[in-house]
């Protein structure tokens, strides 16, 4: 079949052509190759190297192409050369003289691989068929002892490596060795040990992905339902101003008109007055200036008395405010909406950074990682004890014996000297606060917890709703639901507190150069949490002066 083969294409010939050498080529790989020589100018056969100038004129071999297409009917083929001859990257036939064929076997026993025609010879011949056949190698020579020159059929489990039966008797004397079969049947069970955990990590991935990707389909259609149910709350909030802007403004106009026209009134009726006294005032200067005094006193008493006004003495014209007083109502309200949407601003927004879905995040160990969670808090006067003065900022809380005149409120501690932060705390957070005087007591709290009254479910640690650590200058105590437990740990003045209220992990430090454990809570959280300070109950038999303050790290 080769002689019917292109040296070029290794195919079939197609459209054979023979140039002046004798050999023979597909007219288009021959073409081709010359046209690549065309700078040279000389021309050469890719087979014997022999060269021609000028470049020969091609013609078809009609003969040689009526072979080919013989060969074709009668269904033979050359073939490929990539099925049949080694390539740079395939394993040779090591027995195939001339051009080497692919080899499909390589015998571990005669360290040498074979083409399908060369093989025949182990499957035929008894001794060789105990040989032990794998798919092609290039590395056959590896099992092959460097020193003896001997194959490596033995593992010497002391230096964990393949020898000859040779190596047994010299350097490897006295080691621990087996068959290399029979380790590699050991290792093979480690290996398949390895790949079932790799197997079965692969199985706990892949459901780890279906979760993140049902996540990420949870993430999109809670983040979509929150901007379509924001944009309607929104609107409805515009609408509602817009409603509010057009009755404030009807309403104007209806006053504007009823004032307006209660003026134009008074006007009219002071016009007619006017006009019956300009009418009078003529009749008497006609009668001035009569010269019959007979006449004038005859006349006289016919003249109608004049009459008192009924409008000018109940006029009083003052500077007036009109409606600048609406103004004003509507500026109080603007400025009170602000306030509201400031303070509602920051809990939006801190609602929307705390969505954490990666669970499996580490919890933080240094002090840097803390920091990246810290929050900023501050105290809600409304939820503050008469006793206890807050600073401008709202930052910081002081125990003072004279009460403080705040307004009454539903939210406000009556008989425990607490209070409350503004902000609500979810996610993960941490924040540190800096206690002074005699004692106070860190807390959080749910907002449910009650305020009125003396009771114990008043009281931070006193109940299910809240959680408080007591510090003084000996020692810590911990209160969950009225149970204490006293800390052992350095006492310092700033107390660090991180929250991570997804995983229901709350934990108090005890912050100085560097930052101490003092408790673990391992709960759920069923309700956004809020910060908290408590002073002790004998602010009557004390000067004042604690204080307890959110500090910035």
């Amino acid at each position: 079949m080769d002689k019917f083969s292109c040296s070029i294409c290794l195919d079939l010939l197609k459209d054979p052509v023979t140039i002046p050498c004798g050999h023979s080529y597909c007219m288009n790989c021959i073409k081709h190759h010359w046209d690549g020589e065309d700078q040279r100018k000389i021309y050469s056969c890719p087979q014997c190297r022999k060269e021609f100038k000028p470049r020969p004129v091609l013609k078809k071999n009609m003969m040689l192409a009526a072979l080919v297409e013989d060969l074709k009917k009668n269904g033979l083929q050359a073939a490929p050369a990539d099925h049949c001859y080694a390539g740079p990257e395939d394993v040779a036939c090591d027995v195939c003289n001339g051009r080497k064929m692919k080899a499909v076997k390589s015998c571990l026993f005669c360290l040498a691989s074979y083409c399908e025609n060369h093989l025949q010879t182990h499957y035929n011949v008894p001794p060789l068929r105990k040989h032990k056949l794998v798919n092609p190698s290039k590395n056959l020579q590896e099992n092959i002892c460097s020193r003896h020159d001997e194959v490596m059929k033995i593992f010497c489990r002391t230096d964990q490596q393949c020898i000859c039966y040779l190596c047994t008797m010299e350097e490897h004397k006295g080691h621990e060795t087996v068959p290399a079969a029979a380790e590699r049947a050991e290792k093979q069970k480690k290996l398949q040990e390895s790949r079932q955990q790799i197997h079965q990590r692969i199985q706990d991935q892949e459901k780890d992905m279906k979760l993140l990707q049902q996540e990420v389909e949870a993430i999109n259609v809670s983040a979509d339902k929150a901007v379509e149910d924001s944009e309607k709350i929104f609107t409805e909030l515009i609408r509602l101003l817009q409603k509010r802007s057009s009755d404030v403004k009807q309403q104007i106009r209806s006053q504007q008109e009823t004032e307006v026209s209660r003026v134009k009134d008074v006007q009219e009726k002071l016009e007619q007055e006017i006009t019956e006294l300009k009418r009078k005032d003529a009749e008497l200067e006609q009668l001035s200036h009569t010269e019959d005094h007979t006449q004038f006193l005859l006349n006289y008493p016919s003249l109608p008395a004049l009459s008192e006004s009924t409008h000018s003495s109940s006029i009083n014209i003052r500077p007036l405010r009109h409606f600048e007083d609406v103004t004003a109502a509507v500026s109080e309200l603007r400025d009170k909406l602000q306030d509201i949407l400031r303070d509602s601003w920051t809990n939006i927004e801190q609602a929307v950074t705390e969505v954490d879905v990666l669970l499996f995040r580490p919890e933080p160990n240094s002090r840097a990682e803390f920091l990246e969670y810290v929050r900023h808090v501050n105290l809600d006067p409304n939820t503050a004890h008469s006793y206890l003065f807050l600073s401008d900022d709202d930052g910081r809380a002081t125990l003072t014996k004279q009460k403080q005149s705040y307004i009454d409120h539903p939210d406000r501690f009556s008989s425990w000297i607490q209070v409350l932060s503004k902000n609500s705390l979810t996610g993960r957070c941490y924040w540190e606060v800096e206690w002074g005087g005699g004692g106070v007591e860190v807390a959080v709290s749910y907002p449910s917890i009650s305020r009125a009254g003396n009771s114990h479910e008043c009281a931070f640690g006193f109940n299910e709703n809240s959680w408080a650590l007591r510090c003084d200058g000996r020692s810590y105590t911990i209160r969950i639901n009225k149970v204490e437990t006293k800390i052992p740990g350095p006492v310092s003045s700033r107390v660090g507190v991180y929250l991570d209220h997804r995983a229901g992990i709350l934990r108090f430090y005890s912050v100085s150069e560097t930052m101490t454990l003092l408790h673990t809570v391992q709960t759920t959280f069923t309700q956004p949490l809020h910060a908290g300070f408590g002073f002790f109950n004998y602010y009557l038999y004390y000067s004042g002066g604690d204080t307890a303050e959110f500090v910035k790290p």
